[in-house]
């Protein structure tokens, strides 16, 4: 990673924070103690911002590119949490954590440019603006309920019904194309499943013709089929 010391990267920096739904609406002077001593830096597809473990000095605003949160197994396996994009925070829930350390790691999935801010200046904002510690515990706890809600729908669904789902998800209400955030491997670990019966999925709904294509990239040839699939476990969060 390579830091970038320029004032148009910090003019950036500070409209995507003031945009960001946590810091929106709030008075300049809070987004100029959040930026104070933060820095921007360009990473390269495979860089890791930030290392499960590490202390948590920091957490992140993308600017460019993609960043994935994800944990590494005891066998070495991945497990993507989160793909972030532009103007998008990670870790911030991570700078109040008693330890200290992060939990999870964040990985450039290509060309990236983030802002890094410091854990200091976000706890002396929320000792000074009351209504910023507010917002701050209503998202944590939005957070822990789509945590529960995601658990039970891993829990009471099947393979087949999670799989429709993320795909319908991603190709939203009139999309027909998708292309996979993270590859087959992360995709089934991602959706509770082995990587095989992932394989047997894409191949028997292909079969039937109602999807093509291959790795990442897919077509849906017939939604409705996928949708009586995933019936009633698709949930919204």
């Amino acid at each position: 990673m390579t830091n970038i010391n320029h004032d148009m990267a910090q003019v950036h920096a500070r409209q995507l924070l003031g945009a960001y739904a946590l810091f929106k609406d709030f008075e300049p002077a809070v987004l100029d103690a959040l930026l104070q001593l933060s820095r921007v830096v360009r990473a390269s597809a495979g860089d890791i911002l930030f290392r499960e473990g590490a202390p948590a000095s920091s957490y992140l605003l993308v600017m460019q590119g993609k960043v994935e949160i994800l944990r590494f197994g005891a066998n070495g396996d991945e497990k993507i949490f989160g793909l972030l994009g532009e103007g998008q925070v990670a870790a911030d829930a991570a700078m109040f954590m008693p330890h200290g350390r992060y939990p999870m790691t964040a990985r450039a999935q290509g060309s990236a440019q983030v802002c890094l801010l410091g854990r200091q200046q976000l706890h002396e904002c929320c000792r000074r603006y009351p209504d910023l510690a507010l917002r701050l515990l209503a998202q944590l706890s939005q957070r822990v309920y789509q945590r529960v809600n995601e658990v039970d729908w891993v829990i009471s669904s099947s393979a087949a019904q999670r799989l429709a789902v993320y795909m319908l998800n991603l190709a939203g209400p009139v999309g027909r194309e998708i292309n996979m955030p993270v590859n087959q491997r992360q995709l089934a670990a991602r959706l509770g499943m082995r990587p095989e019966t992932l394989n047997r999925l894409f191949s028997k709904w292909q079969e039937d013709g109602w999807i093509s294509g291959r790795q990442r990239d897919w077509t849906l040839l017939d939604a409705e089929a996928l949708q009586q699939v995933a019936g009633d476990s698709r949930r919204l969060f």
